[in-house]
């Protein structure tokens, strides 16, 4: 692999006044206190191939119902992230971070960020407050992003009570509100109804690509709708590698997912970069690669969702 080549669209910025506030959140999610700053996050990109990281923050942003808290995170989130990327262009982009369930001040903060900051994208949680990203409320976000033709990460977060008490959420609960959110996402139409929408699901979708068919099937009991309009909504969806490459996951993800829907993740610094070496590995060592196809997922895929990092 040329050095620096992968597009990582799966990396998470951690400002050093929220610093406290991540660890408090691993702390209480079981999972080991992530560190960063931009002289450790290039250096693991360098020694991973990665030309550039899109950062993101993905973490609440205050406690349910502080609206206006939210939206001050967000903006200083933001801009901190902003100057990142002014300073390091080649080496970073920013998924811009929206204050759900506050409609309005996420619609502020997409626009201050896409027209003031340039920002690549915005990056939304699973779920908001315990609320769905398919919910009706939140229909204006969807049709003004869609009239950006915006990038959007849909990071995972804990649902609603732990799936299995004592295991840490991020590897259980995680990829199962990240299915829960795409099939309500799915079942509301809103892939379909918001095409130029550009929605990536981290971790190969968590089961959805497993279970989609079973999912589709379900559509028999809904009056009007069909298995197959229903796997239309959700192959629409974009998906990440981070943390999934494995020998079972990786076969599920590419039989499902469309043509140059998949595009390399890190999951840096949440994930341990430890834990993600046999994932890199298994990537790159998978057998059954068509021509050209490991190298659209690296980089050449997210090329066409970001043009600024196109090669010459």
């Amino acid at each position: 692999m040329k050095e620096h080549a992968r597009i990582d669209v799966h990396h998470h910025v951690i400002p050093p006044d929220r610093s406290r506030a991540i660890a408090d959140r691993a702390a209480a999610l079981g999972w080991p206190v992530p560190a960063w700053d931009r002289q450790s996050a290039i250096a693991m990109m360098d020694r991973r191939s990665i030309a550039t990281g899109i950062l993101s923050y993905a973490a609440p942003l205050g406690a349910p119902g502080d609206h206006e808290g939210a939206r001050a995170t967000a903006r200083d989130v933001n801009e901190f992230t902003a100057e990142l990327v002014k300073d390091r262009p080649d080496r970073f982009g920013n998924f811009a971070v929206l204050p759900l369930p506050d409609v309005d001040g996420a619609l502020a903060e997409a626009a201050h960020a896409l027209d003031e900051l340039d920002a690549d994208g915005v990056m939304v949680l699973s779920n908001a407050d315990g609320r769905y990203l398919g919910d009706a409320e939140f229909e204006p976000l969807w049709a003004e992003l869609d009239a950006r033709e915006a990038v959007v990460l849909v990071h995972p977060t804990a649902p609603p009570g732990a799936m299995v008490p004592g295991l840490p959420s991020p590897l259980v609960d995680f990829p199962y509100d990240t299915a829960r959110t795409a099939l309500h996402l799915a079942v509301a139409g809103v892939p379909g109804r918001y095409p130029r929408l550009k929605m990536i699901l981290p971790h190969a979708g968590g089961f959805l690509p497993y279970a989609a068919h079973r999912f589709a099937a379900a559509a028999r009991l809904r009056p009007g709708s069909a298995p197959a309009d229903l796997m239309a909504e959700l192959r629409r969806f974009y998906f990440d590698t981070a943390f999934c490459a494995g020998p079972a996951s990786l076969p599920s993800l590419l039989a499902f997912a469309e043509p140059g829907h998949v595009l390399y993740g890190s999951d840096f610094p949440m994930v341990p970069e430890e834990w993600c070496s046999g994932f890199d590995d298994g990537l790159v060592d998978y057998p059954h690669w068509a021509d050209g196809q490991l190298h659209s997922i690296h980089r050449g895929n997210a090329e066409s969702l970001f043009p600024r990092l196109v090669r010459a």
